[in-house]
């Protein structure tokens, strides 16, 4: 039964739980995971605008909204996922929560930012966190992080990306990059 909640590890939400569906595909970050992220992001994220693709348990997204994000946009195509993560958001108060039953890839082709940081924790068998990361520089701020985590090492896809920090725990690899605009330059 506790498979299915996720603790948030920080902020004013610290201790809380976040339930969602039982599904074999929401694999929710690790706590040991987030808390070098978020290690690596600051404590605090006060006044970000965060996008969080491919949600799944929300783990990440209200983890941000915790420690201070003002938006954060969670996108799961998954339909009993997306009802999940709006009861949380409901459940918690959470303030400048959008969640977007549909898919990721789908939503970054009309999606409108600047967002500060975005999220990408795609399936680890498929290649949508390199297909994000192609989509994702229309809705980036400059000076953007993006979080990426996935089963094998990722390439970075141009030259506006630089790898800031990376790491791995058992079969998860993660890495936080840095966006710079290329007319920011």
């Amino acid at each position: 039964m506790n498979r299915n909640r996720v603790r948030i590890i920080g902020g004013e939400w610290r201790s809380r739980l976040v339930r969602f569906p039982g599904t074999a595909s929401v694999r929710p970050t690790p706590d040991r995971v987030r808390e070098t992220l978020f290690n690596w992001l600051g404590q605090r994220l006060d006044g970000w605008s965060c996008l969080d693709l491919f949600a799944g348990s929300g783990a990440l997204g209200f983890e941000a909204l915790s420690r201070g994000a003002s938006r954060v946009v969670m996108v799961e195509r998954d339909r009993a996922g997306a009802l999940a993560l709006r009861a949380a958001g409901v459940e918690l108060g959470a303030q400048g929560l959008e969640v977007i039953q549909g898919d990721a890839l789908g939503y970054l082709a009309r999606a409108t930012g600047p967002f500060d940081c975005a999220f990408v924790d795609p399936p680890y068998e498929s290649d949508l966190a390199a297909q994000a990361l192609s989509r994702l520089p229309a809705v980036l701020a400059p000076g953007a992080r993006v979080y990426v985590e996935t089963g094998t090492p990722l390439a970075l896809p141009g030259e506006s990306w630089s790898l800031l920090r990376e790491g791995r725990a058992g079969a998860v690899r993660f890495a936080l990059y840095a966006f710079e605009s290329p007319s920011s330059e």
